[in-house]
């Protein structure tokens, strides 16, 4: 019997000791933007996150870096979140992806969108278009940034396959995935 209790004590403290965290949020929670590579600039536009903890100024944002622009109003948005969803599970170890969710009534619209469809990645959220300069009208848009911060590619509209990403950032960002 004592053989047994050893047996099970010993098995369950290996068990907890050798799982593996993974470095990808679990589904059904809004990320933290701490991961975010930036520079210490404080210019431009300063948006939250949407984890209500931080905020990052645009200027800052350092690559590589991809930024998909999105509403949780916006049909074509949802469209292609199973891309990006299978992407960053294939790409982040070597580039950071990064929403920003725009002109949303409620923070808390772009929080239930990010939950219920299995967001992995941070987001900001610009509710009065402070951005709209940047990014322009319409969304989806996705952004392509390099290491040194310059927006070095515009995608606008829907992505329409995991191979237009993959080919996007190998083009633009000189990273190949997969």
């Amino acid at each position: 019997m004592r053989k047994i209790a050893f047996t099970c004590s010993l098995l369950l403290l290996l068990t907890g000791c050798s799982s593996q965290s993974s470095a990808i949020p679990a589904l059904g929670e809004v990320v933290s933007c701490d991961s975010i590579m930036r520079s210490a600039s404080t210019e431009g536009v300063e948006l939250p996150c949407l984890d209500g903890k931080s905020s990052i100024y645009f200027s800052a944002l350092q690559g590589p870096l991809i930024v998909n622009v999105w509403g949780s109003w916006c049909a074509s948005c949802k469209d292609e979140l199973p891309i990006l969803r299978s992407f960053y599970a294939k790409a982040q170890s070597r580039i950071q992806l990064m929403g920003v969710d725009v002109e949303e009534a409620k923070s808390d619209d772009g929080r239930r969108f990010i939950v219920k469809n299995g967001m992995t990645w941070p987001s900001l959220n610009d509710p009065d278009g402070r951005t709209r300069g940047d990014f322009g009208m319409g969304v989806p848009v996705t952004w392509f940034i390099d290491e040194s911060g310059a927006v070095v590619h515009k995608k606008i509209g829907v992505l329409t396959n995991e191979a237009e990403l993959h080919d996007l950032t190998l083009q633009y960002l000189h990273v190949a995935i997969g």
